[in-house]
């Protein structure tokens, strides 16, 4: 079985074993797919052929068949998700609650209402140093003015509160929408199938199972983001 193993490896040039080596025994390494994936139309057809012949030299150095496909063989899938990656795309981390809190800060609206907020507190704890003996003076008003200046305070309070209240339900609000629409999306990508060939049969596996040398089955509108 060894001795056929290294026939079979022997038959290929000594440039394009290195390759396989290079690409865990496949003719074709991660970055010469994506370089080719980058191309379209002639200029794709064009460098087909100047690197693996034709299409068929292509299937042959992925280890495929244009007409059977791959096997259900669970090694030798997970070998090629383990050379080449899965087709899927992770996610980007959540955002916590407090940074969508810290983005919902940064309103301009409310960037103003914070410094409003803080000027009016300010100035109800500030006591010009004359303003006491004035106080006392007027014995009429005295009573009045205290009362107003202990109360001060109560309207840049207001404004900090209705800033909070504001913040806080904008940021549950994106919150809520982030949580849903993950959701969405993860039942949309484990309900998706898509048509390949594997043992000559047509079968619907999940988008996220498709590997390199599956022979896929295109329809109209389904060519975006296959492999």
């Amino acid at each position: 079985m060894g001795e056929m193993a290294n026939s079979a490896v022997d038959f290929y040039p000594k440039n394009q074993r290195r390759e396989m080596n290079h690409a865990g025994g496949f003719g074709c390494t991660l970055s010469e797919l994506r370089s080719l994936m980058e191309l379209r139309g002639p200029e794709a057809l064009q460098k087909v052929q100047e690197s693996y012949t034709d299409v068929n030299g292509l299937c042959r150095r992925l280890k495929t068949s244009p007409t059977e496909g791959l096997s259900d063989n669970a090694a030798d899938l997970e070998k090629r998700r383990q050379i080449y990656g899965q087709n899927f795309i992770p996610p980007k981390k959540p955002k916590t609650f407090l940074q969508l809190v810290w983005e919902a800060l940064q309103d301009v609206t409310l960037i103003i209402l914070e410094i409003a907020a803080i000027i009016s507190l300010g100035l109800s704890f500030y006591a010009p140093p004359g303003e006491e003996s004035e106080v006392c003076g007027n014995v009429s008003g005295g009573a009045e003015d205290e009362g107003e200046s202990e109360a001060g305070w109560i309207e840049g309070a207001a404004i900090l509160l209705s800033v909070i209240c504001v913040v806080l339900v904008t940021a549950f609000n994106d919150w809520s929408k982030e949580k849903q629409f993950r959701g969405l999306q993860s039942r949309i990508e484990q309900e998706q199938k898509f048509t390949v060939i594997r043992n000559g049969q047509q079968v619907q596996i999940p988008v996220a199972e498709l590997v390199v040398g599956d022979i896929a089955q295109i329809k109209y509108g389904e060519s975006e983001g296959r492999r």
